[in-house]
């Protein structure tokens, strides 16, 4: 028996093609028949004819957020997720990565498929900061990402508790840090931040001891904040302004050239005598290197579209941001611009990249 099969002819294989081609004869009908079959064909394969392929659209879009649920970036993050599913025409999920200052978020999305699937929703910090002041931060931002498109610009700003007993402006701060021995510890949502420069940079100006307290994301030392466990910190506008507007912390002062529109009592660091806090930061999406044009510009719309929409703007006002869709060129420029003018404030604190 088993040499019966062995020595048994394989079975022809007539492809379902071939079959139906045959059945439609020569000539003019069988080319037009054979033509039709063909596009059938490609389309049941789901876009495997041509480039098109390339634009098969994940089940589920994802963005990346490097700080933890409840900070400021992360209630950006849910409210244009929430609209841009509509957009983009699929789910779009907030996966948080906390940790280092965004660095953990940063190699995912180095890691994710370069298919438009996967984008992070950054700030200065991460993109701008972190490649000045770690030697191996695990990306490179140059190499490893391309800009998606910006949703706008916000400042930070130093904000006191209220439940420590700081309720004056911040010349009363400066004067009870003084009362204290000139020492003072200052809240940082991240370390080698911006945040923590500007607090050395405060410190040479009133030759004070202030000393910055890194935290894990801005939630943790706003909590802190709140109870009255740290007098200070610096951080943006989005964390602060709830709790400055509830009356729980207090912001006495802010970056930019201008004041914030959305605290117009807050006086500006350049007011108060204290220059180089001009340049203020931004908010984008970040994608992998090597993402399909079409899949950036798909987000880059998408984003345009619901920034366009009056009930964003409101929201996004209301947390400190000032609105601006910024195509990924422009992004792009923004953020080398930054990190050229922020570079030198680092190299004039001495600060060694580590």
């Amino acid at each position: 028996m088993n040499r019966t099969l062995e020595a048994a002819p394989p079975a022809r294989r007539t492809t379902t093609a071939s079959a139906n081609t045959r059945r439609l004869g020569s000539g003019p009908r069988r080319q037009v028949l054979s033509g039709l079959l063909t596009a059938v064909a490609c389309t049941a394969a789901a876009l495997f004819c041509g480039p098109q392929a390339a634009l098969a659209q994940p089940a589920t879009a994802r963005i990346l957020v490097g700080f933890p649920a409840g900070g400021g970036t992360d209630a950006i993050a849910r409210l244009l997720a929430e609209r841009l599913k509509d957009e983009l025409g699929q789910p779009v999920i907030v996966e948080n990565k906390p940790g280092a200052g965004g660095q953990l978020a940063a190699q995912a999305l180095k890691a994710a498929p370069a298919d438009g699937s996967t984008v992070m929703l950054s700030h200065d910090h991460t993109v701008s900061i972190i490649p000045l002041t770690i030697r191996n931060p695990g990306f490179d931002p140059s190499k490893d990402f391309v800009a998606v498109a910006g949703l706008g610009t916000f400042v930070n700003a130093l904000a006191l508790s209220i439940r420590a007993g700081n309720a004056g402006g911040f010349q009363d701060y400066l004067a009870s840090v003084r009362a204290a021995g000139g020492k003072g510890a200052v809240g940082v949502p991240a370390p080698a931040s911006l945040p923590e420069f500007s607090v050395k940079a405060l410190a040479d100006r009133y030759k004070l001891d202030l000393v910055p307290v890194p935290y894990r994301g801005s939630a943790p030392m706003i909590g802190d904040l709140l109870g009255g466990q740290i007098i200070a910190g610096t951080g943006s506008i989005p964390d602060f302004i709830e709790h400055h507007k509830a009356g729980r912390l207090k912001v006495v002062a802010v970056m930019g050239s201008q004041r914030d529109k959305t605290m117009p009592e807050v006086p500006t660091f350049a007011e108060l005598g204290v220059k180089g806090f001009e340049e203020v930061p931004y908010y984008g999406l970040f994608a992998p290197a090597g993402t399909p044009r079409a899949a950036l510009d798909k987000w880059s719309q998408a984003l345009a579209r619901v920034l366009a929409r009056p009930d964003i703007q409101e929201r996004l006002s209301a947390m400190g941001i000032t609105v601006g869709h910024m195509s990924g060129e422009q992004l792009a420029q923004r953020e080398r611009a930054y990190a050229l003018a922020w570079a030198q404030v680092i190299k004039a604190s001495g600060f060694v990249p580590q």
